[in-house]
Order: C-alpha cells, then sequence, then structure tokens
C-alpha cells in the first residue's frame, strides 16, 4: 500500500515512461494514415522541391497493418473440456463482449496494437448492476503498465493519462488503490531535442518528486479509492513481443522502404515534369530578342527574351558559329517505375504481405494458388493469436472478478480463446472439406465452427433450428424438410 507521496512519486516515473513512447506511437501512426514526410533527398533537391511532394505518399504502410487487422477476429471462449457447445458462464462472458462493444472495440484494437506496437484494455465495474462490466480498449500513448522485475505476466501498477482543454489527468492502478491527479497543461512539450506538438506536460518540471499532480476529486468516491478486484485492472495486448524485450510494431520496418518509394515516386514526377517531352534545341544562333518601347511606342533598344519562357516552350538556346535546330528525346521513365515496383515487392516479402495485395495482380487464380500466396499473412495471424490470447482470457477473467465470481475466473485461467480462420477459402473447399470430415467422424459443431466459421452462439442457435426441424419432422410435418410453408392467404 502507497502514501501520498509515494503515489505522485510513481505517477510521475511511469509518466515519464510514457512521454518517451509517445513519439514512436504518433510517427507510426502517422506513417499509417499516409503523413510521411518526404526522406533521403539530397539538400539541393529538397531545396527546389519538397513543397511540391509534402503532401504526397504512396502508402504502403497502411496495407501492412490493415491486412493482417482485418483477419484478427475474436470468436468467443471455450470454458473446460468444450463438451458443451455452450455453457452459461460462456454466454455470460460473451453478453459482457457484446454490451460493451467489443466486436467493434476489439477491430480497432487490434490494428493500434499492430501499428504502435501494443494496446491496452481496462476491466472495471460500470454501475450498472445489471450489465456490471465495463470495459474500454486503451491507446499505447494514453497507458503504461509496469510488470514485476523479470516478468511480463505480473502486473504491479499502470497509468492511464488524458488531456482537455485546461487540464491533463492521471490514474495510477495498484492492486489495492485507484489514485486520480490531475494538474494544468502547457501547449507543447520538448524532448529528445524537438519540440512536439499534441504532447503533455505540466507547467512544473517532470523530474521533481510530484510533477505537479495534485488529488482529483470525484464526486462519490474515496481518495485514494479502494480496488476491489485486488489486481492491476488493465491488460496489455502486445503485437508480436520478443522475449525479455518490448513488443514491436508492423510499421517500424516499413518505415525505410515507404520512405524510399515515396522519394522514387518524387523523383519519377520531377523528371516528368522536366524530362519527358521533347526539347527543342537552337545551336549556333544568338537568344531572341525583344524590342524595348518608350510610353510613346518608339524602340529604344531590345533584350533578349526571358529564359523561363523559353523553358515553358520546351526550347533550349544554345549559341555558336553555325545555326542548327535539333530535338532531345524524351527521357525514358520505366526505370524509375521499376525501382519502386521492386521496392513494394521487397515490403510485401519482408512483412509477409501477398504479393497480390500488393501488386493487384490476380490473373487466373486458383483458390488453391490464393491460399498458398495468403500463407505467410495467414501464419502471422496465427502467431497473433499466440501473443493475443494470453491478454483475451486475462481480459475475460478480470470480467468474472468484476461479477465477483471467483470460481469462473478460475475456470478462465485455462480456457480457450476461439479466433476466426484467418485463411481465405472458396464455398467449393469449405464444403468438400465439411463432406470429409463428416465422413470420417467429426461431430457437427466441430464442423460448423472450424470450416463456416460459426461463433459458438450461431452454432448453438444452428443446433437449436435443427432440433426444432426433426421434432416438426417427427410429428409428421414432412414438410419442414423443404424449408417453411407459405403463408395461404397469399396462394
Amino acid at each position: 500500500m502507497l502514501d501520498d507521496l509515494a503515489a505522485l512519486r510513481l505517477t510521475n516515473r511511469l509518466y515519464a515512461r510514457l512521454t518517451d513512447r509517445r513519439y514512436d506511437v504518433e510517427k507510426f501512426e502517422r506513417y499509417f494514415r499516409g503523413d510521411q514526410p518526404l526522406a533521403y533527398a539530397s539538400s539541393e533537391w529538397r531545396a527546389f522541391h519538397e513543397r511540391r511532394f509534402e503532401k504526397f505518399s504512396d502508402n504502403w504502410c497502411g496495407v501492412v497493418a490493415s491486412s493482417p487487422a482485418e483477419r484478427l477476429k475474436l470468436d468467443g471462449i471455450r470454458i473446460g473440456d468444450g463438451v458443451e457447445v455452450f455453457d452459461d458462464a460462456e454466454r455470460l462472458l460473451m453478453r459482457d463482449w457484446h454490451v460493451n462493444e467489443l466486436d467493434t472495440q476489439s477491430s480497432q484494437g487490434f490494428l493500434h496494437s499492430i501499428v504502435a506496437g501494443r494496446s491496452f484494455v481496462n476491466v472495471w465495474h460500470s454501475g450498472d448492476d445489471a450489465d456490471p462490466v465495463s470495459v474500454e480498449w486503451e491507446r499505447a500513448d494514453d497507458v503504461i503498465v509496469a510488470y514485476a522485475p523479470g516478468s511480463r505476466r505480473q502486473r504491479l501498477y499502470a497509468l492511464k493519462s488524458w488531456v482537455d482543454d485546461d487540464h491533463e489527468y492521471a490514474t495510477l492502478y495498484t492492486p489495492s488503490e485507484i489514485w486520480k491527479f490531475e494538474r494544468e497543461r502547457s501547449e507543447v512539450t520538448e524532448r529528445r531535442g524537438r519540440t512536439e506538438t499534441g504532447l503533455y506536460v505540466s507547467t512544473e518540471s517532470t523530474t521533481n518528486e510530484t510533477g505537479g499532480w495534485l488529488p482529483r476529486d470525484v464526486d462519490g468516491e474515496t481518495w485514494p479509492m479502494p480496488n476491489p478486484l485486488g489486481e492491476v485492472p488493465i491488460v496489455e495486448f502486445p503485437n508480436r513481443p520478443i522475449l525479455g524485450g518490448e513488443p514491436v510494431s508492423d510499421i517500424a520496418g516499413t518505415v525505410a522502404m515507404q520512405d524510399a518509394v515515396n522519394l522514387l515516386w518524387a523523383y519519377l514526377f520531377a523528371a516528368a515534369d522536366y524530362a519527358s517531352m521533347p526539347a527543342r534545341v537552337v545551336m549556333g544562333q544568338e537568344p531572341p530578342k525583344i524590342p524595348i518601347l518608350d510610353s510613346n511606342g518608339v524602340k529604344i533598344g531590345e533584350k533578349p527574351v526571358d529564359s523561363d519562357e523559353l523553358k515553358r516552350g520546351r526550347m533550349l538556346w544554345l549559341t555558336g558559329q553555325n545555326t542548327k535546330v535539333g530535338q532531345w528525346e524524351p527521357a525514358r521513365l520505366d526505370g524509375f517505375a521499376d525501382i519502386v515496383n521492386r521496392c513494394v515487392r521487397h515490403i510485401a516479402a519482408q512483412t509477409r504481405t501477398p504479393i497480390h495485395y500488393i501488386v493487384g495482380e490476380m490473373t487466373n487464380v486458383n483458390g488453391e494458388t490464393l491460399l498458398a500466396g495468403e500463407s505467410g499473412l495467414v501464419n502471422k495471424v496465427v502467431e497473433s493469436h499466440l501473443s493475443y490470447g494470453p491478454a483475451a482470457r486475462d481480459m475475460f477473467r478480470l470480467a468474472a472478478l468484476v461479477r465477483n465470481d471467483q470460481a469462473l475466473a478460475s475456470s478462465v485461467k485455462t480456457a480457450t480463446i476461439l479466433w476466426r480462420d484467418p485463411a481465405t477459402h472458396t464455398l467449393a473447399q469449405v464444403s468438400d472439406a465439411a463432406i470429409k470430415d463428416k465422413a470420417v467422424g467429426f461431430p457437427f459443431e466441430w464442423i460448423a465452427a472450424r470450416r463456416y466459421g460459426m461463433t459458438p452462439d450461431e452454432v448453438s442457435q444452428l443446433l437449436a433450428m435443427r432440433d426444432s426441424e426433426a421434432e416438426r419432422v417427427l410429428g409428421g410435418d414432412i414438410a419442414a424438410l423443404m424449408g417453411p410453408k407459405p403463408d395461404p392467404s397469399t396462394v
């Protein structure tokens, strides 16, 4: 149990670590959105062309992150040996899932983990006795979790920070208390030699013991508030965690090649602007001149034609003894496109993104070829199941603790998280596999879940519909085999 000063010191330390993380999170999200600064260009080229291409990007970071995210679908949880299709405990946990709109939240959360390297889930009491569980997915730059030394599973503390127009807020979670703070904010903060907008710190230095944090009063709550769960209620969803290290963003390894692609396109566009059209050349002749007139229209001299006008006319004027007129052939630009294509293919190989997602070529592709082409992406998603699965299981366990159901919480520890099959299958492939599965003895429930991608709730409903149909047939309603009867009034 912490005292006031210890809680302030801990909040300040965790906030400093969270601030250090925000720069990378912001950078990777910008690259995901296509907000990518021009890199690698020489200073001379940049001085002339940079502003022309400051809003341009050929955004492959978005494809790299979205491709696995769209296949990460959590369908449910299985407690025990799975003999029962969908028991009451599982129904209760999935009710919490649906009440909190976690189909949508998880889709956004998984994508954020892929882009930023991690996301978090905050499980708490909603204040509603009918649906007591509240689950909120949190951003990587708003939340940080401190683990026990040498462990990535035992959560000691967690901090959540956010801002409004005038103040910054922080909530410190410990196994025994919840500490809530606030402080005035400034508009910018300087870190790592850079000035970053949108990152907020107190006007008072964060290197001191308190960081300017003050207790935040909330109506109906004590300060600090007791934590009835007895543990930190925030779970981290890490992306591709390295043993003993930090999670890794899928965008991180794509940034360099993405910058190269953008620069190559900028070179191509600049070359197309200046060298893609034939240039007329006049050699051996003085540049043409135009008369200079006074206010009365009388010629008082002459001056050469502005060189910019000649450039716009795609004409180059060269002086010499003999006048010749010729033409320079336009520059070949296909070399740029070939290199861009090669870079994009490197991105596909490095990130296990199917090549047809990148180049858009799908001519005469059958189901088996498509499945083989997506095998890298499918395996990548399955690996995500392994890293996200324990976090999802812990989320359901915390939901059981919020319900004060210790027995259910204990059962969830060994539960199985059910994921949607990430592979792409044609209807013919699915039907053929289902027939063969049934022939060798696989139960209907397994076939419906694994082959047709049905959720446990859908399987349960389908079984109920099948049983109802069978009862009608046994009762003499043979037409039940053919579907619902027509309405006599419409016949």
